[in-house]
């Protein structure tokens, strides 16, 4: 098998970002970290005019996400643009390294990108990097918690660097399940899976697989269908199916399908609950009563792909709005990591499942829009809101359902 079709998705993997000015030896950390030449080294200033992402398996560090960034002090003709990129990394960095020059010192780049760092209130560590170049460097004492020194070229300190990010990063704390929580042991699950033409041909799409993945891991039994095949499914189990969890574009046939005393909940709920931003997302989908003519609504995707005929973000999700709102919003779209840092002009965002973006990521923007004081919701939130089926999908966390009885 492929190794890409094994992976670890990018959305489950650690972020590690490596940030600083130019020649402190970000690239040289790179690679001394993961034992491989990925980055390329050189003498000359700016060697990195993109972020660069490696995926890699590092022990003790498990399943990573590594990123070089441009130097913060780049003072080019396309300087400030490679900045920008550099300070887009932060947003889905679960731990950021400032890597600093031993010999120099932290300087106002470093300082400046440091305060921005604890202001985010990301994991960090400054690196003070080519120690074996200044054997007298002592760590500052305002940093001693959060910095080390290491040598990339000579490899020095290079593991302790690794058992340092994992005590950084927690991990310990145990991630919300999926759905296991949800489930008495050995529960059965159908999983209702459409196989139109927006279907990935020969694959399932990654909530489909962490679904079922998640199910076999817990020994819960998984039986994946079409919607047209449900009905004989739910016939031939019946009262043993203890969840039935569906793409949200199917909602309002599933719904019809799946007897009132069989839970129902979809794919992007699951993500949105997993990634720590359920309850908020619920609260903006109350909002699409309240649209009116010209308002202007963001419909953002988390990735990059081909758009269909009929795509469920630019063609089947806005004329549901159209439907149910009875108003012509103003839609505009975003993909990928082009979520707008100025939210202010949207009315509401709807967001995708953000299955390929870390939890990190998903919560920056949620909370931009909150600062913004916009409101967001996402696709399967919204999808069954406008479907009247909010509080049936929402059974399944009892704590919830009290932000959308009346």
């Amino acid at each position: 098998m492929p190794a890409s079709l094994n992976a670890t998705p990018s959305g489950e993997r650690t972020h590690i970002g490596l940030f600083g000015c130019r020649n402190a030896g970000k690239s040289s950390l790179i690679n001394a970290i993961t034992g491989q030449d990925l980055a390329i080294v050189s003498d000359f200033k700016g060697t990195t005019t993109d972020p660069v992402s490696k995926a890699m398996e590092i022990l003790p560090l498990g399943p990573v996400l590594l990123t070089d960034t441009p130097g913060m002090d780049d003072d080019s003709d396309l300087g400030q643009s490679r900045i920008d990129k550099a300070r887009l990394v932060l947003r889905s960095t679960d731990i950021a390294l400032l890597v600093v020059d031993a010999a120099s010192g932290l300087n106002d780049f470093d300082r400046k990108l440091l305060q921005e760092i604890q202001a985010r209130k990301i994991p960090y560590l400054v690196v003070f990097n080519k120690c074996d170049l200044v054997p007298s460097f002592t760590l500052p004492e305002e940093l001693k918690d959060h910095s080390m020194l290491v040598s990339a070229s000579a490899g020095t300190r290079i593991w302790e660097l690794k058992e340092r990010i994992s005590q950084a990063l927690g991990k310990e704390e145990k991630k919300t399940p999926l759905l296991l929580d949800l489930l008495e042991p050995h529960a059965l699950v159908v999983l209702v899976v459409p196989c139109d033409e927006s279907a990935p041909k020969g694959r399932l799409i990654l909530p489909q697989q962490q679904t079922i993945r998640e199910l076999l891991d817990g020994n819960c039994k998984a039986v994946v269908v079409q919607p047209q095949e449900l009905p004989s499914m739910i016939d031939l189990l019946g009262s043993k199916i203890s969840l039935v969890v569906t793409d949200s574009q199917a909602f309002h046939m599933v719904n019809q399908m799946v007897p009132p005393e069989i839970r129902l909940t979809s794919f992007s709920i699951l993500f949105a609950r997993y990634k720590g931003q359920l309850a908020s997302f619920i609260e903006g989908a109350l909002q699409l009563k309240g649209l009116k003519d010209g308002d202007p609504v963001l419909i953002s995707e988390g990735c990059t792909h081909h758009r269909q005929c009929n795509d469920i973000g630019t063609v089947k999700l806005p004329n549901w709005i159209r439907k149910f709102s009875g108003v012509e919003p103003e839609f505009h779209y975003s993909s990928g990591k082009g979520f707008p840092d100025d939210l202010t002009s949207f009315k509401l965002i709807v967001h995708c499942g953000a299955c390929m973006l870390n939890a990190q990521e998903v919560a920056y923007r949620q909370s931009a829009a909150q600062k913004q004081k916009i409101p967001m919701t996402n696709y399967g939130i919204a999808i069954a809101y406008m479907n009247g089926i909010l509080p049936r999908v929402l059974a399944p966390f009892p704590d919830l359902l009290e932000k959308v009885k009346g």
